[in-house]
């Protein structure tokens, strides 16, 4: 750069010599911090391209009526036409209702009598029962949406939960992951319980239980199937999966006991408080 400024500082400037006038300027990109070059009049101070992502994402996740934003579109998307079956029940419903106000006081003035601008009684009861029919009928209805509608948001929200528990592959030295990273290469199955099911589980994995080679790793990976061992204490609290993994002790049927053999298809849980969290909800 001749006169020493990069490309984002250079935006940045022009942002700023544009907001003097009558229009500013809003860039749209990611939000970028660049330090001004050795040649600028203030060495020290960074320019800053703000941008309305994160705000964007904070909306999202703001919660009304217990759930996110985020998860009512989600639920909107899977059900595109609820929301419109829902206005035609509650709206048919009162409608329904408001007739049978109205049917029941012309009943009513019927079943008395002196009046002769109302129907025979008999005729006025049809229409009470008709509308209140309706009104029982399109109530249920729309109350059957809101119950359904309830209950994806809940799976939704508790999916979300799930893909955020964090798991550290059983292969020494891979970094940490979410349940998210697994979702679209590979099917995780959690697999939680007491010491004495995890242990049988390490040893149907790590040991050779017939009498051939237990080939069980192998084919579990050629699936892209992910266990992942949830150790619960007595409390029902996740613990240290790992170390009771890891610890395995074989029995008198499991020959060649190897802790990592299966480390190809096995994760272990991590931060124990979420996990705690996601079981609890």
């Amino acid at each position: 750069m001749k006169h020493g400024y990069s490309l984002a500082a250079c935006f940045a400037i022009t942002a700023a010599s544009s907001s003097i006038g009558t229009e500013a300027f809003a860039p749209t990109w990611p939000s970028l911090i660049v330090p001004l070059s050795r040649t600028s009049r203030n060495k020290n101070s960074p320019l800053v391209l703000s941008s309305s992502a994160d705000e964007k994402n904070d909306r999202l996740e703001e919660k009304f009526g217990g759930f996110t934003v985020k998860q009512r579109l989600r639920e909107e998307i899977e059900s595109p036409f609820r929301q419109v079956r829902l206005f035609f029940f509650a709206s048919s419903g009162v409608s329904a209702f408001v007739a049978f106000y109205f049917s029941a006081l012309v009943a009513f003035k019927a079943y008395i009598g002196g009046y002769s601008d109302v129907p025979p009684l008999e005729d006025a009861l049809q229409q009470v029962v008709i509308n209140g029919v309706g009104t029982m009928g399109f109530g249920a209805l729309a109350l059957r949406e809101l119950k359904i509608g309830k209950a994806n948001l809940e799976r939704i929200a508790k999916g979300g939960l799930l893909a955020r528990l964090v798991v550290e592959p059983a292969v020494e030295g891979s970094a940490r992951r979410t349940l998210k990273d697994y979702r679209r290469a590979s099917r995780v199955i959690i697999a939680a319980g007491g010491s004495d099911y995890i242990n049988r589980l390490a040893m149907s994995l790590c040991s050779d239980q017939l009498k051939d080679e237990n080939t069980l790793p192998a084919a579990l990976a050629d699936v892209d199937i992910v266990i992942v061992p949830v150790l619960l204490g007595e409390d029902y609290k996740v613990v240290d999966s790992k170390a009771a993994w890891r610890n395995g002790v074989p029995g008198e049927n499991d020959r060649n006991y190897d802790n990592s053999r299966a480390d190809e298809i096995v994760a272990f849980p991590l931060g124990y408080g979420m996990w705690n969290d996601y079981l609890e909800s």
